[in-house]
C-alpha cells in the first residue's frame, strides 16, 4: 500500500468524528463537508510524519477551519445555504444526502443549533469542543488564541446562555411548556375543541408580513378566529419544536438548524392570551433564544 492510500485510510477512520464536530460548529451539513474536506487537503499536503495524535491534530485543523468560517459568516452577516452541497471527498457517502442531514439535525437538536447561532464564534468553539467532545481547555485555548482559563470562561458563558433557565422559573416554564405542547399537538391533529380550551376567549394573534400568506401583516382576535388560523397552519406546525423565546416557552421552526419562524406566547394561568408569529429575518435576529431540556 502506497503512502497516500495509507493516509486516506487513516483519515477515513476519523471522518465521522470530524464531521460531527464540524456540523455542531456550523449547523450546516454542506459546510461541515467543506470543513472536513479542507482537513483532508491539509493532511494530504502536510503528511502525518511527526504527528503523534492524528485524531487530535485533525480535530484542531477542522475546528480552526470552522472558526474561520463562522467569523466570515459573522462579518458578512450571511446565513449559509445547504442547497448545493460540495462535491464529495473519497469515501464520503453522506454528502448532499437530505436524509443524512435530517439524521444529523435530529442528533444535535434543532433548537440547540438555533441557540448556538447566537453565540460568538469563540464561545461556540469552546462549548462544542469541550462540552460535546471532551476536548481539554489546554487544547482549545491555542485554537482561539486565548489562555485555557479564558477558553473555560467562554464555554461557561455559552453554557449559561444555552441553559437559559433559572431554578426559580422551572415550575412556571414547565407548566407553560405543557400548554404550548398541547397547542402544538392540537394544531397538528386538527383538534378544534382542544385549541379552544387552551386559548383565552379574547386571545390575539399577530403574524408579520413574512409569516403570513398575504403581503401584509395579519391579526386575529378571539379564540375561534385564532383556532381557525392555527388549523390552517397545521402543516407548518408539524415542523416546529419547543424552545425559550425571549425568556418564555415558545415554538421555533428551524430546517437544518437555520431559524425560519418563531411563535412567542403570552400566558394568563394555563391559557394563551397572545401569539406573535415572527418570520421577518430582522426580527428573528433580535430574538433571545435558549434550549429547553
Amino acid at each position: 500500500m502506497d503512502e497516500s492510500m495509507w493516509l486516506l485510510e487513516r483519515f477515513e477512520e476519523h471522518r465521522p468524528r470530524l464531521r460531527a464536530v464540524a456540523y455542531r460548529m456550523l449547523g450546516s451539513a454542506s459546510e461541515a463537508d467543506d470543513a472536513v474536506q479542507e482537513g483532508w487537503l491539509r493532511l494530504s499536503r502536510a503528511g502525518a510524519d511527526g504527528v503523534e495524535n492524528l485524531g487530535g491534530w485533525l480535530t484542531t485543523v477542522v475546528a480552526r477551519v470552522c472558526l474561520n468560517m463562522l467569523r466570515t459568516r459573522a462579518t458578512r452577516r450571511e446565513e449559509p445555504l445547504d442547497a448545493g452541497a460540495p462535491g464529495p471527498v473519497a469515501g464520503d457517502r453522506d454528502a448532499g444526502d437530505p436524509e443524512g442531514e435530517a439524521l444529523l439535525a435530529d442528533s444535535v437538536g434543532l433548537a440547540l443549533l438555533v441557540v448556538l447561532d447566537t453565540l460568538t464564534p469563540a464561545e461556540r468553539l469552546a462549548f462544542v469542543l469541550h462540552d460535546m467532545f471532551a476536548v481539554p481547555f489546554d487544547d482549545i485555548g491555542p485554537m482561539i488564541e486565548r489562555s485555557p482559563a479564558a477558553a473555560r470562561q467562554l464555554a461557561s458563558r455559552a453554557r449559561r446562555r444555552i441553559k437559559g433557565v433559572t431554578p426559580e422559573r422551572d415550575a412556571d416554564l414547565t407548566r407553560r411548556r405543557r400548554v404550548v405542547e398541547a397547542f402544538q399537538a392540537a394544531s397538528r391533529g386538527g383538534d378544534f375543541d382542544a385549541l379552544i380550551a387552551l386559548l383565552d376567549p379574547d386571545v390575539l394573534l399577530r403574524a408579520d408580513r413574512a409569516a403570513g400568506p398575504t403581503p401584509e401583516p395579519l391579526m386575529f382576535r378571539g379564540h375561534r378566529a385564532v383556532t381557525k388560523g392555527a388549523l390552517a397552519a397545521a402543516e407548518r406546525m408539524r415542523s416546529t419544536r419547543p424552545a425559550l423565546v425571549n425568556g418564555d416557552v415558545g415554538l421555533v421552526m428551524a430546517p437544518r438548524g437555520r431559524l425560519f419562524l418563531a411563535l412567542a406566547f403570552t400566558f394568563a394561568g394555563d391559557r394563551i392570551t397572545e401569539i406573535d408569529v415572527i418570520a421577518d429575518p430582522g426580527r428573528l435576529r433580535l430574538l433571545d433564544l435558549a434550549v429547553l431540556d
